[in-house]
């Protein structure tokens, strides 16, 4: 069974690569500029080990009590594990002894929770502020379901505190297609427009270059936009089995 799942995912990876390849050449980037993060959620370590066997180094997760056993069983492979999902701060301390990136950081008292945590665990963990685009303006978006995120004209204060925590790296930025707003259904303006945040950013912040956007559905719009990282789950795993 390992063997043919082995296979399964070396083809779906060799597809999800010329999908990225060809994105690249038509948008005139070089391929290395992209990144592949597997979003292995709902699948077991043994998928997360053939992945890795097949050349995959950067894996997400987005639920703490599934990623924390899950890294733990692999903690043997040469992995940097992103953490994608909302994050309470309850769950910090977990999510600081396994992540090398929290993706998802869209509030001044989750990085206060990440600095208090990466010091304990003597890390350096790097930070991505979540985006959202359903909004222009106003505070962190804790209604908007479980995507969370803070509105671009919350981006600089937040980059500033990630700056100024100890055990924290500001990387860059992070959005999911929003789907609502004035961006629903328009995941290549969302995406130029997390670009534009990103040039912003990084005339402050030049180190904070990575730009983390698109899914398996839409992953040439973020790199036709300039994204530096795809997560990408479903072509490479198949269709998630359903959580009961």
């Amino acid at each position: 069974m390992t063997d043919d799942r082995r296979t399964e995912l070396a083809t779906n990876l060799a597809r999800v690569e010329d999908r990225i390849s060809a994105a690249c050449a038509k948008a005139g980037r070089p391929r290395d500029e992209v990144t592949l993060i597997v979003v292995t959620k709902t699948y077991p370590a043994s998928d997360v080990r053939l992945l890795a066997e097949l050349g995959v180094r950067q894996v997400a997760e987005n639920r703490d009590q599934e990623a924390a056993p899950k890294a733990a069983e692999c903690t043997d492979l040469p992995l940097t594990w992103h953490f994608v999902g909302q994050l309470q701060t309850n769950k910090v301390r977990s999510v600081a002894s396994y992540a090398g990136i929290v993706q998802s950081v869209d509030r001044a008292r989750l990085v206060t929770a990440l600095s208090k945590e990466a010091v304990r665990a003597g890390r350096e963990l790097g930070c991505l502020i979540q985006v959202a685009l359903d909004v222009e303006s106003g505070a962190a978006r804790g209604s908007t379901g479980d995507r969370g995120g803070v509105a671009p004209d919350g981006v600089p204060a937040l980059a500033e505190a990630i700056a100024g925590a100890e055990g924290l790296r500001l990387d860059g930025v992070m959005t999911v297609a929003p789907l609502a707003g004035p961006y629903a259904g328009r995941q290549l303006a969302a995406f130029e427009r997390l670009m534009e945040i990103s040039t912003d950013l990084r005339a402050t912040h030049p180190a904070a270059n990575m730009v983390s956007a698109g899914m398996s559905a839409d992953l040439e719009d973020a790199v036709a936009a300039g994204a530096t990282h795809v997560r990408v789950g479903t072509a490479v795993l198949g269709v998630r089995p359903r959580l009961g």
